[in-house]
């Protein structure tokens, strides 16, 4: 069974640096680009990076957090990172890892309904 469980979350001010975490179990990682989500009260869900299901392949980021935000992957340890920093107040929200079985190397899904699998989220919130 395919798990995931985000953690890493609180409270920050703004300029500020959080290290989100996602830890997979139930599947062998190389065969599942992950990606990170962010959902704000009263918004929708919003892709906020991703990553192919090999280490050094390709990373995506919305426009909104390139330059300030960091998706990297341990393989071996099945766990995928969210390195945010400079954070802002517009970067509170609820955040999700998800995955998505592929059989390419080096897809990074951009559609929510491209992946079949989701953490619970953690709390992210930017504030002084």
């Amino acid at each position: 069974q395919v798990q995931l469980e985000e953690s890493g979350g609180g409270l920050v001010q703004p300029g500020g640096s959080l290290r989100l975490s996602c830890v997979a179990s139930g599947f062998a990682p190389e065969y599942y680009a992950i990606g990170w989500f962010r959902q704000a009260p009263g918004k929708e869900r919003e892709l906020v990076s991703c990553t192919s299901p090999r280490s050094d392949g390709y990373t995506y980021y919305a426009d909104s957090v390139k330059g300030r935000f960091t998706i990297s992957r341990e393989s071996s340890k099945n766990m995928v990172y969210l390195q945010m920093d400079s954070l802002k107040p517009e970067d509170t929200a609820v955040y999700y890892c998800a995955a998505k079985y592929t059989a390419s190397y080096f897809e990074t899904p951009r559609e929510q309904n491209e992946y079949d699998n989701w953490g619970q989220g953690t709390q992210v919130t930017v504030s002084s």
